[in-house]
């Protein structure tokens, strides 16, 4: 399930669970500007009488959005039960989303915090990480939709957030070129991906080396070599045509890596030369990120 098609008026509560440091607590509050009644760390042996309130309002009732996880020291054991007789309730509605992050983002964002993992309050963050990881493996496949935020920042979250409903979606298609560097790993949400590491590297022209794809000079380097336009042509060509078909089919997001040793230089600027090329029209917004730039 696609996350465009996920939220609508038969989605009248809402479960966020998933790894913590994933984004749920933001992921919440976006839902509550969208006119979500939401409550964080919900216990979960109160979710039934929760959803039976919901139920009780009848079919104009406010929609609602929790937050369960591992915080509740019987979520484990007890959510798959619940959740089960939760889905029982047709007319309830039941969306269940699992927010995860890779290792790296998570330890980064705990670090950044400063607080302790909740599984781990006197080990290393990455233990805690690792055991919350395998303890939600199961509860992970029954979720109807997994969000993956390693690469979002808090406001590019409350924006996919915000995106899931669809009184506040239009039939945009929202396209991310997405830059990396294959040694810091591919990206997961990338539906495309693009290899531009035939084309010369400016990393080893000494008055290069500490510049980025951003740079005129750099810039300048890359455009001078009769690859770079070849490539871009083709792919542009064929970026163009992929649009259209996946517009008609009702795709809503589309992640394009481009992707080259460092994520510094080449993949930069073929991904910033992208953006000016496609010809994207009215239905479609563009952005371009750059993952690994201030990456060495």
């Amino acid at each position: 399930m696609t996350a465009d098609r996920f939220l609508g008026s038969s989605a009248r509560l809402v479960i966020l669970t998933g790894l913590s440091g994933a984004g749920k607590s933001q992921a919440v509050r976006a839902l509550e500007d969208l006119g979500y009644f939401c409550v964080d760390n919900l216990p979960v042996f109160l979710l039934q009488s929760f959803a039976e309130g919901i139920e009780s309002g009848g079919a104009t009732a406010q929609p609602a959005a929790v937050v369960a996880d591992v915080r509740d020291r019987n979520f484990q054991k007890e959510f798959p039960g619940i959740l089960r007789g939760l889905r029982s309730r047709k007319a309830l509605g039941a969306r269940v989303i699992f927010l995860e992050a890779t290792d790296e983002a998570l330890v980064r964002r705990f670090s950044e915090t400063r607080r302790p993992h909740p599984l781990a309050p006197d080990r290393s963050v990455l233990e805690g990480i690792v055991e919350e990881r395998k303890r939600l493996s199961g509860i992970r496949g029954t979720a109807d939709y997994i969000f993956d935020t390693s690469t979002l920042t808090v406001h590019e979250l409350r924006k996919s957030f915000m995106g899931l409903s669809v009184e506040h979606t239009s039939e945009e298609l929202v396209i991310t070129i997405l830059s990396f560097g294959y040694k810091f790993g591919v990206p997961l949400e990338s539906d495309l991906l693009f290899d531009v590491r035939f084309l010369t590297n400016p990393h080893f022209d000494p008055k290069l080396r500490k510049m980025n794809g951003l740079d005129s000079e750099v810039q300048d380097y890359l455009d001078k070599l009769k690859p770079t336009h070849e490539f871009l042509n083709r792919v542009t060509e064929l970026l163009d045509f992929l649009i259209s078909e996946y517009r008609t089919e009702g795709k809503r997001y589309l992640t394009i890596g481009v992707g080259c040793t460092g994520g510094r230089h080449r993949s930069v600027s073929i991904a910033e030369w992208l953006a000016v090329k496609l010809l994207v029209g009215e239905g479609v917004s563009l952005r371009v990120q750059h993952r690994d730039l201030e990456k060495s």
